[in-house]
């Protein structure tokens, strides 16, 4: 039988670096072996309706609240005392603006999961990992907006300092940051699991769409030739009724 000790050891200290690992490996694995599958797959010609507004919810939120957990985890403690910004006032923040982004993330979770599953043509079209990543993230959210209510009980920082320090440390290879946080509420230890194991399942879904932007530009920097692109006029087409292969000599 697992023991608590093993459980947060293996959740704060070991699954971490196995899904950074996953994630890196998959993400250059699948993008050099299968380019054209990292797409959106977007099924918005089956049916617009319901899709235009839970979709702006749904990005907009989620891409607020992963550049506010980006920010808000490794931003280095000192560089706040260095500012001058009371490790409260970043709490209050983090709760306002990540608050506000969650319900709108989850508002619009909700709504492509039901046009997913109420729209007979749509789920024809879905995926067993479509709809798993989609209700993974929605009940992440939801964890993610049921922390909050703990996070008003201590609007300090006190609780959010540690979770910095522990992110910083896995990011340095402090292979004993795992017992800085052992102790926190059982829904952070929900929240930090479901979004190490959405992290694990990110290359292998519609997901990896959202790196495009970076790996694009890379892969252009470093392509091994130039494209020669030519007009149409400077192009010689063939004479109508001659041969477009030169004949064996």
């Amino acid at each position: 039988m697992f023991t608590n000790f093993d459980i947060d050891y293996f959740i704060f200290g070991i699954m971490p670096y196995i899904a950074l690992t996953v994630l890196i490996v998959g993400c250059i694995a699948r993008y050099e072996r299968d380019p054209f599958t990292w797409k959106s797959s977007s099924s918005q010609l089956l049916r617009r309706k319901q899709l235009v507004m839970g979709s702006i919810l749904f990005h907009v939120g989620i891409i607020t609240v992963f550049g506010g957990h980006l920010i808000g985890l490794f931003t280095p403690v000192w560089i706040l005392d260095a500012l001058g910004i009371p490790h409260a006032l970043k709490q209050w923040a983090a709760v306002i603006l990540g608050g506000t982004a969650g319900i709108a993330a989850l508002i619009g979770a909700s709504m492509l999961i039901h046009r997913r599953v109420t729209d007979p043509r749509i789920w024809r079209h879905t995926s067993f990992g479509d709809i798993g990543i989609l209700v993974l993230i929605w009940l992440q959210l939801l964890i993610g907006l049921g922390t909050i209510f703990l996070t008003l009980q201590h609007m300090d920082g006190v609780e959010m300092v540690r979770f910095m320090t522990w992110s910083q440390s896995v990011i340095l290879l402090n292979l004993n940051a795992w017992a800085m946080v052992v102790d926190v509420h059982w829904l952070y230890k929900a929240h930090i699991f479901l979004g190490l194991l959405i992290t694990m399942l990110f290359p292998f879904t519609r997901l990896v769409h959202m790196v495009s932007g970076f790996a694009a530009p890379f892969r252009f920097l470093l392509r091994p030739g130039y494209q020669l692109v030519r007009s149409r006029r400077q192009v010689a087409l063939p004479k109508r009724g001659t041969s477009k292969t030169t004949p064996a000599e």
